[in-house]
This record gives structure tokens, sequence and C-alpha cells, in this order.
């Protein structure tokens, strides 16, 4: 994973933790991600992002988010995508707002199909 898309990917599993509040089992598992990226640069670049503005932080990581991720290959798309989903599901929850969140970015990424076709097996 290059810089920028580590950065994204970063951006992307903290937005959909922060939707509702960072708790302690969300933040240990982005530290968790951290560790294994090397990205805690990305992380922290990533929390302070989103902290500038919460109520427009989605709509601005969105327009990030479709710049980096959105132009990898399709395959890759799904597999972010899935990778937050899956850790949603370590903490053992996935909220309605948290769900919407990443098939919106599925619209945008043209990736909704494949990320619902994955995740109902």
């Amino acid at each position: 994973m290059n810089p920028e898309e580590k950065k994204a990917f970063m951006l992307l599993k903290a937005l959909i933790f922060h939707y509702h509040g960072l708790d302690e089992d969300e933040e240990k598992i982005l530290k968790e991600t951290a560790n294994d990226l090397d990205a805690h640069q990305e992380l922290t670049w990533a929390n302070a992002f989103i902290s500038q503005d919460y109520i427009s932080a989605f709509e601005r990581s969105r327009e990030f988010l479709n710049k980096v991720i959105g132009r990898l290959e399709k395959q890759k798309r799904v597999d972010h995508l899935i990778a937050v989903w899956e850790d949603n599901n370590k903490k053992g929850y996935l909220t309605e707002m948290e769900a919407t969140a990443m098939l919106t970015l599925a619209r945008d990424w043209s990736v909704e199909k494949e990320l619902l076709k994955k995740v109902k097996n």
C-alpha cells in the first residue's frame, strides 16, 4: 500500500468508527491497524482531519477518499470496505449510520453490488 492509499485507508476506518463517537474497542482496532500497516502518522492525521469539524467530516472525508480510493482497482475498493466492515464485526456491532456511510462510499466507488454480495456471505 503506498503512503497516500495508507492515509486514505486509515481515514476510512477512523471515519466509520468516529461516526457515533469513538469508543475504547474502536480505538484499539484503529491502533492495531496502525501497527499492522506502520501507519501511526496516518492515523494521527485522520483523527485530526475528522476532529477539525465533526459535522462536515463525512463530506470532507468522502471527497478525499473518492480521489484516492475511488481511483483504485475495483477489488481493492471492495477489500478496503470489507476490511472496515469486518472490523465493525470485531467490536460486536454495526450501527445503521456506519452501514449507510459504507454503502454511500461503495456507491461512490461503483462497488455497491460487490460489497453487498460479500456482506451477505
